[in-house]
C-alpha cells in the first residue's frame, strides 16, 4: 500500500499588483516587461518560473548580477520550501537548481552578462532578468536555439537603463532593451506581448523606502528607474527642467526664526496643497550651505493631507508650521476661487490672488527663478521633487511638446509653488547666478 504526502507551496498570487499578473499569467511565447525599481519585476519572475515548474516545466533564469539573482532564488526557495525538505524536489544551493530527480523538471538560477556564460545550459522558459544591461547576442546566439527544439517561451525583463547602471552595462547598444520593447509593441503576430509598470504601481513597496530613493535621484534617473521610461521622452517635455538638481536640491538644516516666510497654495476639497518657503538672510547657520545667498528661497515643507479636512482645520496645521516666524506673503488659486480664499481669511489666514493670472506666464517667472539658481528644495520634500520630476508638456499628435502641462490638474504643490513665485520679480529676489557649487564664486 502506497501513501502519499501533499505539501504546500507558497507562491504570491494574492499578493499580485494587477501589472504584475499580467505578465504572470500570460501565455504569450514572448513578453518583454518595461518596469520601475522595487515594482515586483523579479517576484514576479519568480512567481512565473514556480508556477511553470510546478507544470513540469524546466525554467532558466539569468541575471547579470548576483544581487539580483539572491532575490530571484530567495523567491523560489522560499515558495519550494516544503517539498524540498520533503524529499519531493533535490535542492543544489552551489549550482542554484532546484530539481525533480529522474526528470527533465527544473529551475536553475544563474549570472549571465554574455552569450558564453548562458551556453552548456537548456530550457523551455527562459528568464533574461536586467535583460538592459546583458550583451544582446545572449538572446539571439544562444536564447534563441535553446528553445528552438521544443517551442519554449521567453521572458524579457528592464529598467531604462540610467547613469548608475552604466558601469556594469555589457550591451553594445544600450538601447537594445528599449528597440525591443517598441518592436513588441508594434507586433502583430500575436506572439509578444509587451508590458509597462512604474514602481508607484507596487502596492507592496514601502512609501518611506520609495520616498528615500526619490530623494537621492536626479530627475532623468526618475523617470527612468521609477516611472521606467525610455529615452524617447524627451527632457525638453519637462516643465521645469531648468531646476539643477545636483545644486539646488540641498540637505535639511534648521532655518533661523528670523528668516521670513511665504506661503503658496493650492486649493480643493479632494487636494488642496501648500508649499512654505524662507527667505535667506545672513549670517548663514552653520548647518547651512555656504553658497546660498541674501534673498534666495528655500521651500521648506509641504503640504498635500488630502481629502476630509475643512478650512478650520487647514488653517491650524498652517499656524502650527509658522508658529513664531513671519510670514510675509500667502498667495493662491485661480482668479475664480476669490470665495475660498475668503473662507481661509475668515480664520484668520488671509490669501492673496496671485499678480500673474496665466499659468504659463506663471510657470515662466518661476523657470526664470530657477535659471538663476534662486529656489533651494530641501531633500525630504519628496512629494514636491516628484512632482518637478513628472511634470510634462503635453506633445502634439507629431510627439512634439505643446505649451500645455499633460495632466496639469495632478501636480497640486507645483501649482502651489508658481502661484507664490510668480509674485516675485528678479528685483525683488535680486543677486547673480553662482559658477559652481564648490567654487563659491559669485
Amino acid at each position: 500500500m502506497t501513501t502519499s504526502t501533499e505539501y504546500d507551496v507558497i507562491l504570491r498570487n494574492s499578493n499580485r499588483h494587477p501589472a504584475q499578473a499580467t505578465f504572470v499569467n500570460s501565455e504569450y511565447k514572448r513578453i518583454i516587461v518595461r518596469a520601475g525599481r522595487r515594482g515586483g519585476k523579479t517576484v514576479g519572475a519568480a512567481t512565473m518560473a514556480v508556477d511553470r515548474f510546478l507544470k513540469g516545466h524546466r525554467v532558466l533564469y539569468a541575471t547579470p548580477t548576483s544581487e539580483q539573482m539572491g532575490k530571484f532564488w530567495f523567491e523560489v526557495n522560499r515558495a519550494l520550501m516544503a517539498p524540498i525538505r520533503g524529499g519531493v524536489f533535490k535542492k543544489n544551493e552551489s549550482e542554484h537548481y532546484i530539481e525533480e530527480p529522474g526528470t527533465e523538471r527544473r529551475i536553475k538560477a544563474k549570472t549571465a552578462f554574455n552569450p558564453d556564460m548562458l551556453r552548456g545550459d537548456y530550457a523551455d522558459l527562459l528568464i533574461l532578468d536586467e535583460w538592459q544591461l546583458m550583451n544582446e547576442d545572449t538572446w539571439e546566439d544562444v536564447g534563441v536555439p535553446m528553445l528552438l527544439d521544443n517551442n519554449g517561451d521567453a521572458v524579457f525583463i528592464y529598467t531604462p537603463p540610467s547613469l548608475r547602471s552604466a558601469g556594469i552595462s555589457k550591451a553594445k547598444d544600450p538601447r537594445h532593451a528599449a528597440k525591443m520593447f517598441k518592436a513588441a509593441q508594434l507586433d502583430t503576430t500575436g506572439k509578444w506581448l509587451a508590458i509597462h509598470f512604474t514602481s508607484h504601481e507596487n502596492p507592496f513597496i514601502s512609501t518611506e523606502a520609495l520616498d528615500e530613493i526619490i530623494q537621492d535621484m536626479s530627475a532623468e534617473s526618475y523617470r527612468k528607474e521609477i516611472l521606467a521610461e525610455d529615452d524617447e521622452l524627451e527632457l525638453s517635455w519637462l516643465v521645469y527642467r531648468a531646476f539643477k538638481e545636483d545644486l539646488c536640491k540641498i540637505e535639511r538644516f534648521a532655518i533661523p526664526e528670523t528668516w521670513p516666510r511665504y506661503v503658496g497654495h493650492d486649493f480643493g476639497g479632494a487636494n488642496p496643497a501648500a508649499l512654505f518657503f524662507a527667505q535667506v538672510k545672513l549670517p548663514l547657520p552653520p548647518e547651512a550651505p555656504s553658497y546660498l545667498r541674501p534673498n534666495d528661497l528655500v521651500a521648506y515643507s509641504e503640504y498635500l493631507p488630502g481629502a476630509g479636512r475643512s478650512i478650520p482645520q487647514h488653517v491650524d496645521e498652517f499656524q502650527r508650521l509658522t508658529r513664531e516666524v513671519d510670514v510675509l506673503k500667502r498667495v493662491g488659486g485661480s482668479h475664480q476661487e476669490d470665495e475660498i480664499r475668503q473662507g481661509y481669511a475668515a480664520h484668520g489666514w488671509p490669501i492673496s490672488e496671485p499678480l500673474i493670472r496665466l499659468v504659463n506666464a506663471q510657470i515662466d517667472r518661476v523657470i526664470g527663478m530657477m535659471e538663476l539658481n534662486k529656489i533651494w528644495i530641501f531633500t525630504d520634500l519628496v512629494r514636491y521633487i516628484e512632482e518637478l520630476m513628472n511634470c510634462l508638456w503635453e506633445p502634439d499628435e507629431y510627439g512634439k511638446p505643446t505649451n500645455k502641462i499633460l495632466n496639469e490638474a495632478k501636480f497640486h504643490l507645483c501649482a502651489a509653488a508658481r502661484y507664490l513665485l510668480s509674485d516675485f520679480t528678479p528685483e525683488t529676489v535680486g543677486g547673480s547666478k553662482p559658477k559652481s557649487k564648490r567654487g563659491g564664486s559669485w
